[in-house]
């Protein structure tokens, strides 16, 4: 039975398969559309099964925020091309939708939520049989707070949020922190959330550098805590100098339009 370009034009539509996958999948279902959409979709499974041990490097980072609610997802892929491409943005968009709408606790929970009739994990296993990349959900971060925000950075591989305990935060003094977060890649909120495992390496480092300089023994630890407290003001996001006013830390531009950071996420594709 031959296949029609109208009929290879539906399918195509139906799964955003290409014109030749859509095309054999037709001729081997007899134009049958429920089975060649199944065919495209087992053979997606196949190229997901072949490439699962593959390096997905590339990808999409979106993120959005809703009141007390901000979230970040990243669809991960090989190639630049395939990244930037409309449907692959479209449905990582569609995926962070589902996310803002059902607020899910996991990447585990949002493989299974559904979009249409489809989960969410079938519909990236069928956008593999598209692409023949390997793709995979990662980065999944949420905040919740008084007010929220996100900010996306312009090529869609970095993305911060920032949670705030009041409500009602201005939006743009909001997206200032955003962009400070995105901009200075902050390790921690401030210096009580800094790990104690970095905070004694820290020490630990400033101790043997001040040893060779020669310093003596019995000041290596006021030293240290010196150098420790530069490292606070360089990688805590609110004492760090704020990048439009280097004259004051974030939290000084925080507490003078009266509000407080509890919480940032920040995720990033790129190579730092």
């Amino acid at each position: 039975m031959a296949v029609t370009m109208a009929e290879i034009s539906k399918l195509r539509t139906m799964t955003g398969a290409g014109m030749m996958d859509c095309k054999s999948a037709l001729a081997e279902a007899g134009n049958d559309f429920e089975k060649a959409i199944e065919i495209i979709r087992k053979k997606g499974q196949a190229l997901a099964a072949k490439r699962s041990d593959r390096e997905a490097f590339e990808g999409c980072v979106l993120a959005a925020n809703n009141g007390g609610f901000a979230a970040i997802i990243a669809l991960k892929c090989e190639t630049d091309f395939v990244a930037k491409n409309a449907d692959f943005i479209a449905l990582t968009q569609s995926i962070l939708d589902v996310i803002m709408a059902q607020k899910p606790a996991s990447i585990e929970e949002i493989q299974g939520l559904k979009i249409g009739a489809q989960t969410i994990q079938e519909l990236i296993t069928e956008r593999i049989g598209v692409t023949g990349e390997k793709m995979e959900l990662d980065f999944y971060e949420f905040v919740n707070g008084g007010t929220t925000t996100a900010y996306i950075h312009p090529g869609n591989k970095l993305a911060t949020l920032v949670a705030f305990a009041e409500e009602g935060v201005d939006a743009q003094v909001a997206r200032d922190v955003a962009m400070q977060a995105a901009a200075m890649n902050p390790i921690s909120l401030d210096r009580s959330s800094v790990p104690a495992k970095v905070i004694e390496t820290e020490l630990e480092v400033g101790r043997e550098k001040a040893r060779e300089e020669g310093k003596p023994e019995n000041m290596l630890e006021k030293i240290a805590e010196g150098r420790l407290n530069k490292f606070y003001q360089e990688s805590t996001l609110v004492e760090q100098a704020f990048i439009k006013d280097n004259k004051i830390t974030v939290a000084a531009y925080l507490k003078a339009n009266g509000a407080t950071a509890t919480a940032f996420k920040r995720v990033t594709l790129n190579q730092e």
